[in-house]
């Protein structure tokens, strides 16, 4: 790994037991990365066995590319195969050669996030300190699911005031956030102030933008049922990537930002890969386009 690309740019791949066979298909598009995520219950063939299959297709392709985490998407709060699979994936994560497991919080559905904390210390508490043991760390997407303060449902871990409270009721250095621009912006929060001041808790990031209507954010409001902010792959939103690459390199953060896509209004369906290899090469430009090494003896 050069100086250049200690941040590397990847996209997920959760394909469940096709996994393997969506990435030998994807891996010579450039990706440098991939997140292996789950979506709410784990496949059906045993993790190791998938972790096999994903290591010998990134070997294969020779390209040097990496499983940078994987990811678990479902409400552990409320659903045991939830909250078993976050065990397990921390159990099968050296098969993957990985050491970051994301995913959702969870949240006690029709109790606020205040009232689900009890809940999500005595379901993480031991999650992450059975990650810890292990040298893995876990991070927690910003995605809402619909949650509201008052009202949770998936995900809890989507605001600030909710960090706060997470990190409070399970202090611990190896937990912290899968963090995106896109699900900030859509409450109509500035991504890159709030990045400033949490990035030494981001562990992990979704190359994910956002698109907002500001004009009808003025004349409708947000609860008009009219859409004002649509999701984007990075290149085709509002989101200054530069600056989001500049602002964790000054942080000193190594790790990976891995496309979520699948969500832009344009760039999908038959145009979904032309869209993620457009934001794969972007983010690239964004963190500087082709390494140079310097003149020796003047770096």
């Amino acid at each position: 790994m050069t100086p250049h690309n200690d941040i590397r740019i990847g996209t997920m791949a959760g394909k469940g037991d096709r996994t393997a066979d969506y990435l030998r298909q994807i891996a010579p598009l450039g990706f440098e990365c991939f997140q292996i995520n789950f979506w709410k219950t784990l496949p059906t063939i045993p993790l190791e066995q998938l972790a096999g299959d994903v290591r010998r297709v990134l070997d294969d392709a020779g390209l040097g590319q990496t499983v940078s985490s994987l990811g678990m998407f479902g409400n552990p709060l409320i659903d045991p195969a939830a909250e078993q699979g976050w065990h397990r994936c921390i159990d099968a994560a050296e098969k993957f050669d990985t050491k970051l497991i994301c995913g959702f919080a969870g949240g006690v559905e029709g109790k606020s996030v205040p009232d689900s904390m009890p809940r999500f210390a005595e379901v993480f508490g031991p999650i992450v300190q059975r990650a810890a043991d292990k040298g893995i760390r876990i991070a927690f997407e910003n995605c809402p699911m619909g949650s509201t303060w008052h009202l949770a449902k998936m995900n809890i871990a989507y605001c600030p005031a909710a960090w706060e409270l997470i990190f409070n009721a399970v202090p611990a250095e190896n937990l912290g956030l899968e963090w995106e621009p896109c699900h900030q912006m859509c409450q109509l929060i500035e991504p890159l102030a709030q990045l400033r001041q949490w990035v030494d808790k981001v562990f992990h990031l979704h190359g994910k933008d956002a698109t907002i209507d500001h004009a009808m954010v003025a004349t409708h409001g947000i609860a008009s049922g009219k859409p004002f902010a649509r999701h984007r792959t990075p290149g085709f939103g509002d989101t200054n990537w530069y600056d989001v690459i500049s602002i964790l390199r000054m942080a000193g953060f190594r790790g990976s930002i891995d496309i979520e896509g699948w969500h832009d209004p344009v760039y999908r369906d038959e145009l979904e890969m032309t869209g993620q290899v457009h934001a794969l090469t972007y983010l690239q430009q964004c963190r500087g386009g082709a390494f140079v090494p310097n003149p020796k003896g003047f770096d």
